[in-house]
């Protein structure tokens, strides 16, 4: 006899839960940024969406909780005093990204 997955939504015409989805905040100088290249020692290169390289760099409090792969879309936060090197403050779901998307905010 087969298990069956526990399919809560298929079929059943109940809506899907919203999610809400983080984006970068003009304020706060974030950019949206995709990841080039694992550097080595919590440092990656990233390709921001205002056309900038930047080396990333990803801070203590997140590093074992935010596992970073190459073509991952994140947040970046430039630096104040070296615009070419930025930390990582948020990592995004395939779902969020595929919602990004479809709302505008890559540019692919």
């Amino acid at each position: 006899m087969r298990k069956s997955k526990n399919n809560a939504n298929k079929g059943t015409g109940e809506p899907q839960a919203v999610t809400r989805v983080r984006v970068p905040r003009k304020d706060k100088n974030e950019v949206l940024a995709t990841v080039v290249t694992l550097m080595g020692g919590s440092r990656v290169k990233l390709h921001c969406m205002d056309g900038n390289s930047r080396m990333g760099r990803i801070p203590g409090s997140k590093k074992k909780r935010m596992w970073v792969r190459e073509g991952d879309i994140v947040i970046a936060e430039p630096w104040n005093v070296q615009d070419s090197k930025a930390d990582i403050v948020w990592k995004y779901t395939r779902p969020q990204v595929d919602w990004l998307d479809r709302k505008g905010y890559l540019q692919r």
